[in-house]
């Protein structure tokens, strides 16, 4: 529906002139200035007719005579937002005519009004000919502007913070899943460790056999952290130690192989159990040894994702302002790892092949600043996403050492995925771009990784095509600290 033309004879010019003398923008013309404002279209808008649409170019500039308006605008998911409803005696219009822009929202009459309606010729004209008329006009435009930039900085804000408690919360998600299982396989391995220690205690064990638990029981609990092994290294370590324990006729070999070689067992080490013990109590022995080094590294587990919680609250706490550490070394082996730990669910849900190459005489990371744990999660965890059940990620890391003595950690992750799409390559460290489906994809991990990286004096670079997209991060292995102020 459009609005009507207003006949120029069906004028009631005394009520006319009342009318011009109650809009603000008018209220200083003469009469005989205002008469010349008759040749100036009226309109008649019923409720609901539209008057300018949002995005199109502005043609015209109106003042409101009877009745009132509404603007309003669309936001990119579609939603409709009332910015303000403008009562009689309002112009509007001028703003998309003074800048040269389209018109930034929609107009609809919100009852039925009474309208002048300026072309652009009449518009430019008005503000030639009537001095009183252009200081208000401007007046108004910049009142105007100030409120909508106002209104557009608080939508910002409030859009960033939905957008940072959306990502804080797929953040905390890893490390709150992590504790959850780890607190759930815990329990299971309590239960059997106490149907083991009660069955040992109806056997007779002699004083050697008292003593093979002990040492194992030692040597375990004297290993603080998993061993580092190179996904090779690691393999072939499993493999060995799981067949040694089928030839002895132990229960459930190759799921209790992972858990004693990450605490640097093999065949070997295990002689004198399989001396001291016999049939079935040897594979007792071994499961309850297996429990124990078990529920130690799950207590880790739950601690590290505690702390992993802790660390991103206080992030928050500290992300509009950047303050000073201090100087902390960080072990890049050990971060990377502890990473692997969180994401590690998603990584066995896809049944994803993870190798690992990591340099054992790796330097420490001297620095001031922090994050790094981010860094690896949000780059991994995109990875994860983007790969195929039986998927491949790569790690390495290694140290490029320069003639001026210092020296660059260097950190590749690599998958064989899709790739990102060339068109999203330049974009993809911008904060809140995205290339997951709405409501997957925050946007902001790979902007705050690369803000990290930079912090420590670091750079961030990528190549990707179809079937290989590798992140390489390099890092001075000393940080100098920040200048003070």
């Amino acid at each position: 529906m459009n609005p009507t033309s207003i006949p120029s004879a069906t004028h009631d010019h005394a009520a006319f002139l009342a009318l011009l003398h109650n809009v603000p923008i008018l209220s200083s013309l003469s009469e005989e200035d205002l008469h010349c404002l008759d040749e100036v279209e009226q309109i008649h808008a019923d409720r609901g007719v539209l008057l300018a649409r949002q995005g199109e170019a502005a043609h015209y500039f109106f003042v409101i005579l009877t009745g009132s308006v509404r603007l309003f605008f669309h936001k990119p998911d579609g939603a409709e937002v009332t910015a303000v409803n403008l009562p009689a005696g309002t112009a509007f219009g001028e703003l998309p005519l003074l800048a040269g822009i389209q018109n930034p929202t929609s107009v609809e009459a919100a009852e039925p009004s009474h309208l002048l309606r300026f072309t652009e010729e009449e518009f430019w004209e008005l503000m030639t000919t009537c001095p009183e008329v252009r200081k208000a006009i401007l007046g108004n435009m910049a009142m105007r502007l100030q409120r909508m930039q106002s209104h557009t900085v608080q939508q910002e804000k409030m859009a960033s913070l939905g957008t940072l408690a959306a990502g804080l919360m797929h953040e905390l998600n890893n490390p709150g899943a992590a504790a959850r299982r780890a607190a759930s396989q815990l329990r299971e391995n309590l239960l059997r460790l106490h149907e083991l220690a009660a069955k040992f205690t109806y056997l007779d064990l002699s004083h050697s056999q008292k003593q093979c638990l002990i040492d194992l029981q030692t040597q375990a609990l004297a290993v603080k952290t998993p061993l580092q092994l190179n996904s090779l290294e690691q393999s072939d370590a499993e493999e060995a130690l799981a067949e040694w324990m089928e030839n002895a006729n132990i229960a459930n070999a190759w799921k209790l192989a992972p858990t004693l070689v990450s605490i640097g067992f093999h065949p070997g080490e295990l002689d004198c159990a399989r001396s001291a013990f016999t049939g079935e109590i040897f594979s007792d022995a071994l499961s309850w040894l297996e429990a124990l080094v078990s529920s130690m590294q799950l207590v880790g587990t739950i601690e590290e994702s505690i702390g992993r919680v802790s660390t991103l609250v206080a992030a928050v706490k500290s992300y509009a302002y950047e303050g000073k550490s201090q100087r902390q070394t960080t072990n890049i082996n050990e971060s990377l790892y502890a990473t692997l730990v969180i994401l590690g669910h998603k990584i066995r849900e896809k049944q994803l092949v993870l190798e690992k190459s990591l340099d054992q005489q790796l330097p420490l990371l001297e620095t001031f600043s922090t994050g790094l744990n981010q860094v690896w999660t949000n780059i991994l965890d995109n990875a994860i996403d983007a790969l195929p059940e039986h998927g491949h990620i790569r790690l390495r890391t290694w140290a490029e050492h320069h003639a001026s003595g210092s020296q660059d950690l260097c950190i590749t992750i690599e998958d064989d995925g899709p790739g990102i799409p060339l068109e999203s390559q330049a974009h993809i460290f911008d904060p809140f771009y995205t290339t997951k489906p709405v409501g997957v994809g925050t946007g902001l991990g790979l902007g705050i990784a690369h803000r990290i990286v930079e912090e420590h004096g670091g750079t961030i670079r990528f190549t990707s095509g179809p079937g290989s997209t590798i992140f390489l991060i390099r890092l001075p292995a000393k940080q100098p600290p920040a200048p003070t102020t």
